[in-house]
């Protein structure tokens, strides 16, 4: 794989660093309250200030999610080669997963509480609901979308349907699996988030209700970037995965990282 060149690996950091200047000079010159908007030189005080809280209900938001986003792979992944094995499956599963995908999961996690209380298990079961299911959908996508014309031949050759999905499914559906990964990741710190926010004493989540109860706007705005860097981290780490398990299957320059 070609190096990127230095202009690239830069970018990210220049358009971030240009992003807090603007945000930064946007509310001195229109004089924006800081408790609407705070610029960043008040969020990086309340990192300062709140910087022990912020790193604690990090970690546990971070040890959350990554609990439910590993049996959200595993069941996915289960799931999906279930419903890519066979049509019949296939169509009378995946009406019903788009139903439940359908349901707003903050609907769900009051009945999350009510069967497990609040704390670590809602948060985790959350995050699990809400990033399985696009696991499950690219795992069945590349496995139904063999081209019939290849199971003919390989079928006239011989091969039983253990052996296609083993040779010809599992390999295809590679590049599927691990690029859901990085859209499982992310969604899965939604789920934490959001049963932290309604029933955890724990995260970031509570520690951004907590900071709304006190109207410390600038730790809101905190703990949204600590959120946003785990997610990149984390983003990262799926896309690292990716490369190095799929690298045979990315043509396009911007695949590279």
């Amino acid at each position: 794989m070609t190096p990127l060149p230095l202009i690239v690996r830069l970018a990210p950091w220049l358009f971030t660093l240009a992003l807090f200047l603007i945000w930064e000079a946007t509310v001195a010159i229109f004089a924006i309250p800081h408790f609407f908007l705070p610029p960043p030189s008040a969020i990086a005080h309340a990192f300062v200030e709140f910087g022990p809280a912020i790193y604690r209900n990090s970690v546990v938001t971070l040890t959350t999610t990554l609990v439910g986003f590993a049996l959200a792979v595993g069941f996915g992944l289960l799931l999906g080669l279930l419903v890519g094995w066979s049509r019949m499956i296939y169509a009378g599963l995946y009406p019903l997963m788009i139903g439940f995908n359908a349901i707003p999961k903050v609907a769900v996690v009051p009945i999350l509480v009510l069967w497990f209380g609040i704390g670590f298990l809602p948060a985790v079961l959350t995050a699990f609901l809400i990033s399985f299911f696009p696991i499950v959908v690219n795992v069945a996508t590349g496995l139904a979308t063999i081209e019939p014309e290849l199971e003919d031949v390989l079928k006239a050759l011989g091969a039983s349907k253990l052996d296609i999905m083993r040779k010809v499914g599992i390999p295809r559906t590679l590049p599927y699996f691990f690029g859901s990964l990085k859209v499982a990741i992310t969604l899965a710190f939604v789920g934490s988030v959001i049963s932290e926010s309604i029933a955890s004493n724990y995260g970031i989540g509570n520690l951004m209700l907590q900071a709304q109860a006190q109207f410390q706007v600038p730790l809101i705005f905190a703990g949204l970037i600590a959120l946003a860097v785990e997610g990149i981290v984390m983003y990262w780490a799926m896309a690292m995965l990716e490369a190095r398990m799929t690298g045979w299957a990315q043509r396009s320059g911007f695949a590279q990282t």
